[in-house]
């Protein structure tokens, strides 16, 4: 079928053009996009900063819409079914079968090659194959997405669901790294470094999980504020003060219980080990590219105790956990929607230079 498509062939460069889409395999599924989030790894995908990226490709991997046609295979989703997509995941290594697909074994060239887990491309153009980023490409009208990554959300009116595309990725991974591995003790301290998406996802979740010291930490004076908005009962402004991990030690009485590193600066991982008290844990879930930090092990780590955790997609097994977050939304305790600004498909390249700067802490392209 004919659809149209932000296609990047180049490092940098994206062009709206019309391409073929191929029909849903056995376990797919074909999904009529209604709206897409813009988020950081689209952008770091987009300029080469992910080695394993190839082109050309579509990029969007945050994509909810309505779902039209159902491979034969598929028995969880039918045409008309509400659904958010998220990360794929082969669901047959030992990971996806002990269910942490967030760890799948394939998840590097399923997510950034371009191709599906049968190692084939869905879209083309003039004979050309073309990829889809995260095995689904939703900077288009229409996607392919295997079903197992394909959530179905049920209560949400339609005119709600286009605020639900970052719960595909970014909240999931910010909520998750919070509540699926921090799983903070009530009455506990947390940092947040960074408050783009991802970060504020992390300071509801805190807020949520009953943290009583939620400390947001970002160099925009207005998306400190917004953080106030969702729970952060401290703030501090990279900028303003010269030694953020002292005044984290002094806001928290020694240091934090738990810090989350969401703002894709390598070297701040060092700031969220180094604010823990002892056998605190900080979890770095956003990076830009191949990156090295250099940590003093017996200070930073052992002799504190501390944990340094890695962790993508918020260690999420998104058919479970999407559907929890879209409760919390449902019940105002989540509210994604006030995040959002909306932007025309065709202003694609404003969307990101409204989230490069700031402007917009989640864009959402939409399609209708």
């Amino acid at each position: 079928m004919k659809i149209t498509a932000a296609i990047t062939r180049t490092k940098g460069e994206i062009s709206i053009e019309e391409a073929e889409l191929a029909a849903p395999k056995a376990s797919e599924v074909l999904v009529k996009i209604i709206a897409s989030g813009v988020c950081h790894t689209d952008a770091a995908g987009i300029e080469g900063f992910i080695p394993w990226i190839t082109f050309p490709q579509v990029f969007g991997h945050e994509g909810v819409g309505i779902v039209e046609e159902v491979g034969i295979a598929v028995d969880t989703l039918k045409p008309g079914d509400r659904v958010a997509m998220t990360f794929p995941s082969c669901g047959r290594c030992k990971y996806c079968l002990d269910g942490h697909p967030y760890a799948c074994v394939h998840l590097n060239e399923l997510f950034f090659s371009g191709a599906y887990k049968d190692g084939t491309r869905r879209i083309s153009q003039n004979g050309e194959d073309i990829g889809s980023f995260f095995a689904q490409g939703a900077f288009a009208t229409h996607a392919i997405v295997d079903a197992r990554n394909a959530v179905k959300v049920e209560g949400i009116p339609d005119d709600k669901l286009k605020y639900l595309c970052s719960l595909g990725c970014g909240v999931q991974t910010g909520a998750g790294a919070v509540l699926n591995r921090c799983k903070p003790k009530p009455a506990t301290s947390l940092v947040v470094f960074g408050s783009g998406g991802v970060g504020m996802a992390a300071v509801m979740a805190a807020a949520i999980a009953g943290c009583t010291q939620i400390i947001a930490v970002d160099v925009v004076p207005s998306r400190l504020e917004m953080a106030k908005e969702f729970g952060a009962t401290d703030t501090i402004n990279a900028k303003e003060v010269d030694d953020v991990v002292a005044k984290i030690k002094e806001i928290t009485g020694g240091g934090a219980h738990y810090s989350i590193e969401s703002s894709g600066i390598p070297a701040l991982t060092l700031q969220a080990t180094a604010c823990l008290r002892r056998m605190g844990i900080a979890v770095i879930c956003s990076v830009t590219g191949p990156a090295e930090v250099s940590i003093p092990l017996e200070m930073y780590l052992m002799n504190p105790s501390v944990t340094l955790a890695g962790l993508t997609e918020g260690g999420s097994n998104p058919q479970i956990f999407i559907p929890k977050l879209a409760e919390y939304f449902k019940a105002g305790r989540l509210p994604v929607d006030r995040l959002v600004k909306f932007y025309d498909f065709k202003d694609i390249k404003q969307a990101f230079a409204d989230s490069h700067s700031g402007v917009t802490v989640k864009p959402i392209l939409l399609f209708d």
